[in-house]
């Protein structure tokens, strides 16, 4: 068989299993295309106009199920904190900045008695520090862990969007858009052997067991 013979009927082979095999692709890998897809619409690639809303309550805030009270907690972010900055490991533990008495007056603002049981709630950054957030008080409130979704899922949402800022993939004003607007959309389109192995790579602090979906 001439070189040209063979070249042609190998060519003519990978054609053929191309147009066989992606569809079985397609077909197999559906949700998690779909999931990528949704993904890439929430966050895109552009550069977002940031503009947190001023503070209009505070007090009497209610949370609306495992979203903040915007009216008390719009979010603010460290204007200077650049991309390069967040990308250093160890970074949120050089700019936070909690004091007792803030965390006190943020629980009171939600109505909930300080302090807490162990586990029950944690004094959340609505953009987190590692995404730029800051400790304004404005971009705090009292994150439950149950129910599901809860300050474990959020935190996982926080730390894949600082590994795809971190790995150009998305712009960072885009991830504090989309995290302070409703992160709980990231986490239902991450697909699920990535969210699989985010959860033990970020294990939950308080030790909660995962409850079954």
């Amino acid at each position: 068989m001439n070189k040209f013979l063979r070249n042609t009927i190998f060519g003519i082979l990978g054609v053929t299993l191309l147009f066989v095999l992606y569809p079985i692709y397609l077909e197999t890998h559906k949700a998690e295309i779909a999931s990528q897809s949704r993904l890439a619409s929430l966050l895109g690639q552009e550069e977002k106009i940031l503009q947190f809303n001023e503070r209009t309550k505070f007090s009497d805030c209610e949370a609306k199920g495992p979203l903040q009270d915007p009216d008390c907690t719009p979010g603010d972010i460290f204007p200077d904190a650049t991309k390069d900055e967040i990308c250093v490991s160890g970074y949120s533990s050089t700019v936070r900045n909690v004091s007792v008495s803030l965390k006190k007056k943020v629980f009171a603002q939600y109505g909930i008695k300080y302090p807490v049981p162990f586990g029950s709630y944690e004094v959340d950054h609505l953009v987190p520090l590692s995404l730029g957030g800051s400790n304004d008080i404005a971009n705090l409130w009292p994150k439950a862990a149950d129910p599901v979704l809860g300050f474990f899922e959020k935190n996982i949402v926080a730390n894949y969007l600082r590994e795809e800022v971190c790995d150009d993939k998305i712009i960072l004003s885009a991830a504090q858009k989309q995290i302070a607007k409703d992160w709980t959309l990231i986490y239902k389109n991450i697909d699920p052997k990535t969210l699989e192995e985010l959860k033990i790579k970020y294990p939950n602090w308080a030790d909660r067991p995962l409850k079954k979906k």
